[in-house]
């Protein structure tokens, strides 16, 4: 009896990782079913969920006496155990007061379902005459266990008329602290790329002269918004600046809704999402809901660099259009120009309407850098700061980490670090950006570009094209995008000794830092999440 009960235990605290696991990847996934659900479509053959399985055949199988098969069951659970406690992930499962709801009625659908069997079987000497109680209700936890995604997802819809009676709850309360606030001036933030760098460089600037709250990180959602205004906002702020993200059409909206900006910026339009907005018109539709939301006293800012935000029209309020030299010049208000890379920082002049120029200095590096930094500039003009105070802010402003940041190690190795999010205009500047460097090797290490729909393959084959011309060594980490950067890599016809493939970023450090040598550069691009391989 306490044979059975120990491996009764075993099976039941594995089938608790297994939820604690799942209901990871979910939250990594927004807990969105859809993107939860095209995650578990390419994870469902795994090796890991092919194990249970075949333990589950092999406990109703004939193979072996019922108790070798549970000892075999217990041995191989303890070992997955082990190995779940072990494995490191690039965002950690944080325990929300969602996710201890979700866990909670997951673990009671668990209980339930296992409880029925075992009160169902445990008089009965065999069910069906074939098998016994113990095999039954182990079996059972296996079952669960097999299919734990699906009781998660089923207590995700259980939980969803809670969620949204919460949601609603702190919908109002940060709507009402919005309200009581009528000389807040907030100012949208929204781009396929760019707006979390634009965020922080125009937070950095006004704060040389007003009292400036940001949403933080990438709380670009409307709960994060809702949390931001809910946790951090204070009496005396004067602007809000607010990141809005989106992956359908209608998010940006939602939080317009709620946060009424006065200007907005639409950092760019590009291919990003396009598995969730599936063509490009959807995504700029949805990027121009910030501009169509604004006042008719509002003011907007547009990147016309991107073909899709410089041939939409705007005509409900007053706006400025930017762009970068060399780039849609024609129909744009601002120009950065005479931009000029040093080992200091970037030098560069912004020519305006009415004879309008300001040279500026900065110690950001990447024509993307310099195009976020001149839309808020645009606005902090717009606000009525002196343009000397513009100068003194950009010139104090700090790399956003993970974005195109510089660094440079003890042994002399500079260090390009891209690794926050790669889409397809950053990735072309990060390797234009490495290209001018000269004195070593110039490596890339990344596992390429997702969520880019149709266009995933065509997309990295482009970037495996740039790398070739970029880089004398080149390292293509992880699986998903292996064929199509291998395929553009060799399209221009870079030496096949300086390519390498491997599994995991340890795996590229492990075979990067031997070759090492002072003066070389290393270009980290993109770090995908822990739901991709």
């Amino acid at each position: 009896m306490l044979y059975l009960i120990v491996v009764y235990v075993i099976c039941g605290v594995y089938m608790l990782y297994n939820f604690k696991h799942d209901i990871h990847m979910l939250q990594q996934n927004s807990y969105r079913l859809d993107r939860y659900w095209r995650y578990l479509k390419n994870d469902m053959g795994s090796a890991w969920r092919l194990t249970d399985v075949a333990l589950l055949f092999l406990l109703f199988s004939t193979l072996l006496d019922v108790r070798m098969s549970l000892f075999i069951i217990a041995v191989v659970a303890l070992t997955k155990i082990w190995l779940l406690i072990r494995m490191k992930f690039k965002k950690p499962l944080v325990f929300t007061r969602r996710v201890w709801r979700i866990y909670g009625v997951t673990a009671a659908l668990a209980a339930g379902g296992y409880l029925a069997v075992i009160l169902s079987t445990w008089r009965m000497p065999d069910v069906c005459g074939l098998y016994s109680p113990a095999a039954v209700s182990v079996g059972t936890l296996l079952l669960i266990t097999i299919f734990s995604w699906a009781v998660v997802m089923l207590a995700v819809v259980i939980l969803k008329p809670v969620e949204s009676a919460i949601n609603r709850k702190y919908w109002n309360e940060a709507a009402s602290i919005l309200r009581s606030m009528p000389d807040l001036t907030v100012i949208g933030i929204t781009g396929s790329y760019g707006k979390t760098s634009t965020k922080h460089y125009l937070h950095r600037i006004l704060s040389e002269e007003f009292e400036v709250l940001m949403t933080p990180g990438s709380y670009n959602t409307p709960m994060g918004v809702i949390r931001t205004v809910r946790e951090m906002m204070k009496p005396y702020d004067t602007i809000f600046i607010c990141e809005m993200g989106a992956k359908q059409v209608g998010d940006i909206k939602e939080i317009c809704d709620l946060v009424h900006p006065q200007i907005g910026i639409i950092t760019a339009v590009g291919p990003m999402h396009l598995e969730s907005f599936k063509t490009i018109e959807n995504v700029q539709a949805t990027k121009f809901e910030l501009v169509d939301a604004l006042p008719a006293d509002g003011f907007a800012v547009i990147n016309n660099d991107f073909e899709y935000c410089a041939n939409r029209i705007v005509s409900n309020v007053e706006h400025r259009r930017y762009a970068l030299s060399g780039g849609n010049e024609k129909g744009s208000d601002y120009i950065a120009e005479n931009i000029r890379y040093t080992p200091f920082g970037t030098n560069f002049t912004v020519r305006g309407p009415e004879g309008f120029e300001l040279e500026l200095f900065t110690r950001l590096v990447g024509a993307c850098n310099i195009s976020n930094l001149l839309g808020a500039v645009i606005v902090a003009l717009k606000l009525g700061m002196k343009p000397a105070k513009i100068k003194n802010a950009v010139a104090q402003i700090e790399q956003v980490e993970h974005r195109l940041s510089i660094k440079q190690t003890p042994g002399g190795v500079t260090i390009i670090d891209d690794a926050f999010n790669s889409n397809p205009a950053g990735s072309k500047m990060a390797l234009e950006v490495l290209s001018d460097f000269k004195d070593g090797k110039r490596i890339v290490v990344t596992p390429g570009m997702i969520e880019l729909g149709e266009k995933q393959y065509e997309l990295n084959e482009a970037l495996g094209e740039e790398i070739a011309k970029s880089v004398d060594m080149a390292i293509i980490v992880g699986e998903y995008n292996r064929e199509a950067l291998v395929a553009g890599i060799r399209k221009g016809k870079f030496d096949e000794k300086n390519l390498h493939t491997v599994d995991s970023f340890k795996e590229a450090q492990a075979l990067l830092t031997p070759q090492l040598r002072s003066g070389d550069t290393v270009l980290y691009e993109n770090d995908l999440p822990d739901t991709f391989k």
